[in-house]
């Protein structure tokens, strides 16, 4: 079969109810430190005399990019003294990493797997602090899929965030595990939450790569099961054979090199809160966020609780790259042609930041 892309512009008509809408992206595209419902008011302290750092992060209300959010709420960015304006990518608009190398804002809270595509385009941009082992993401099947493996993929249309997304990468990869190639089987852009949920409702998908909450609502509505678990580091070690470092920050070199006392501020609230989460459970970060993260028409708060503590794997403690990750994150891509294997990695990362951060008291 043909590679098509299949357009989703029907299904999304039908995601516009507000049932359906509740379970996507934060509607708005900014949010300061502050407007938050959680009980901390540090949240909301910021000072003029402290460094602005402007972080996009793709898709904020994601439990995969909940530490961004969370190091606001908890105050951390307030206790390392940076100014941290958090936004989100907007279906159809310009994406995290992109808006960082356009320049639109200073770090980009996206995949690791960018770094390396970014080098192959001439561009310099590293991870500076490494949130995920894993990619956070499950691929749900249509009930009556038959998708079990990375094999019966072939045939089938495949759901994606977004063409060249890193979970049409994924998919690739995954597929390329089983035999498949990404002409055996349709990529279908379908975005995140409702529109996902959409597509398998109706038919325009058999699967999706996704993330929760999503995954727990098609779960509460019969629609979909878990076909390929790549949520926590365990799940994605034994699909992959290897840690799959996922969700982190990217920046490009240049603005590291020059704002290095801004990033340390950065890295040391991040840390905080990777420890901060691994010292704490699943109902603690649900109280922490703001409510209409983890419940809305779709998602209950319990419904959520439940689906961060089956997927709480997928954290890292301590923002340090698994030393494995970069070179399996490199081996997926070479398979499917998104890159040479001649890449320099050294030059995609660093441990430096968090292994300072550490050394500045953010594990204690």
């Amino acid at each position: 079969m043909n590679r098509r892309t299949t357009s989703l512009a029907a299904v999304a008509l039908l995601a516009a109810s507000p049932a359906l809408a509740a379970c996507g992206s934060s509607s708005g595209s900014s949010s300061s430190l502050g407007g938050s419902t959680s009980s901390t008011s540090a949240a909301a302290q910021s000072d003029p005399s402290w460094p602005t750092v402007k972080l996009m992060v793709g898709g904020i209300d994601k439990q995969i990019y909940l530490p961004y959010k969370l190091a606001a709420q908890l105050g951390f960015y307030a206790k390392y003294k940076v100014n941290v304006v958090l936004s989100t990518e907007q279906d159809g608009g310009v994406g995290a990493e992109d808006a960082m190398e356009s320049g639109q804002v200073d770090m980009a809270g996206a995949w690791y797997n960018h770094t390396i595509q970014f080098q192959d385009k001439g561009v310099a941009v590293e991870d500076i602090v490494q949130l995920s082992g894993a990619p956070g993401e499950r691929i749900m099947c249509s009930t009556n899929s038959g998708v079990h493996s990375p094999a019966d993929i072939k045939g089938k249309k495949m759901g994606v965030t977004d063409l060249g997304s890193g979970t049409d990468v994924l998919t690739q990869y995954i597929a390329a595990k089983g035999g498949v190639t990404r002409k055996q089987y349709t990529t279908v852009a379908v975005g995140a939450g409702a529109t996902a949920i959409a597509a398998i409702q109706h038919g325009a998908a058999d699967c999706v790569m996704t993330t929760q909450p999503t995954v727990q609502a098609l779960e509460n509505q019969g629609l979909a099961y878990s076909a390929i678990d790549l949520a926590t580091t365990d799940g994605a070690t034994k699909a992959i054979g290897a840690a799959w470092p996922a969700a982190g920050v990217l920046a490009k070199t240049d603005w590291v090199n020059s704002h290095k006392d801004a990033a340390q501020r950065v890295v040391d609230a991040l840390v905080a809160t990777m420890h901060w989460i691994h010292t704490h459970s699943a109902a603690d970060v649900a109280n922490a966020l703001p409510q209409t993260y983890v419940q809305n028409a779709l998602v209950s708060k319990a419904d959520y609780v439940k689906a961060l503590t089956q997927d709480y794997g997928q954290f890292l403690p301590d923002g340090l790259m698994p030393s494995s990750g970069p070179q399996s994150v490199l081996s997926s891509l070479v398979l499917v042609s998104k890159a040479t294997g001649k890449e320099d990695l050294s030059a995609t990362y660093t441990n430096d930041f968090a292994t300072q951060a550490a050394k500045d008291g953010a594990l204690n």
